[in-house]
């Protein structure tokens, strides 16, 4: 998820502590932001989705209890900060900004930001026609950003699902999101909506450790690692979204 929500800088936590908790690994998301990350109403509203069951496979890899917590986006690098969880596998795009509040693992999944608009609207083929339309995105979202160069009518929303939902009422005119998002709630969960064009951005997704965590960082890094190699994080991708979203090699037949 490109999201931004910035605040001061916090230390790295207790010297020479990996983790905040002996052998259990805390991560954060939002929880709305299927099929990344969400809640499974299903199955007893657990918290579940492609960003979990990587950091469950990263806990696994790394000797530690995976304990996946959800908290509002707009907060998320200040709960990270103030030491409540060791990381965020939230789909956290790397910016130059969040770089002077965090630092980054290296890469976990690449996408970038798609239009999206109601489906059979036709008024809406390419960027250009955003001029002036009414826009959703999340809050706090560097979607916000680029969706305020096409137009100022910009809604923000708590969820990208919610604001996907919003476009067949005509109450706004188009969405950028992440395309992965918004292609999961167009052919799995049957939204009557159709992606416009080509991605707008392309964005790297890396997970977000304290400042100066190099421990955990690096730990991370041979773990993930090791994920690829061994095919656990192929497993999970094609699962998702039936292609690899690191290297986006797509199956054949696959949108």
């Amino acid at each position: 998820m490109a999201f931004l929500g910035l605040t001061a800088c916090a230390g790295p936590g207790p010297k020479g502590q990996i983790t905040l908790e002996k052998g259990t690994f805390s991560f954060a998301m939002s929880g709305l932001y299927k099929p990344f990350n969400y809640r499974d109403f299903k199955n007893g509203g657990r918290v579940t989705g492609f960003d979990v069951e990587i950091g469950k496979a990263l806990a696994k890899e790394m000797g530690l209890k995976p304990k996946p917590v959800t908290t509002p986006w707009e907060t998320i690098i200040a709960g990270l900060q103030a030491q409540k969880y060791d990381a965020i596998i939230g789909s956290m795009a790397i910016t130059d900004e969040r770089k002077k509040a965090v630092d980054f693992t290296d890469p976990y999944y690449r996408s970038g930001a798609q239009i999206f608009v109601k489906k059979g609207n036709r008024s809406i083929t390419s960027a250009a026609d955003l001029k002036g339309k009414k826009i959703g995105v999340v809050k706090a979202s560097t979607f916000k950003d680029v969706a305020a160069k096409y137009s100022p009518d910009i809604v923000e929303y708590t969820s990208d699902i919610t604001a996907l939902q919003d476009l067949p009422t005509d109450r706004i005119d188009a969405v950028i999101t992440d395309q992965a998002v918004g292609l999961y709630a167009m052919n799995k969960m049957r939204f009557p909506i159709q992606d416009v064009g080509k991605p707008l951005t392309t964005d790297n997704m890396a997970i977000a450790v304290r400042k100066g965590n190099d421990r955990l960082r690096e730990k991370m890094n041979r773990a993930l690692q090791k994920i690829i190699a061994n095919g656990t994080y192929e497993r999970i991708s094609q699962k998702y979204f039936n292609r690899n979203i690191l290297t986006n090699e797509q199956e054949e037949g696959a949108r």
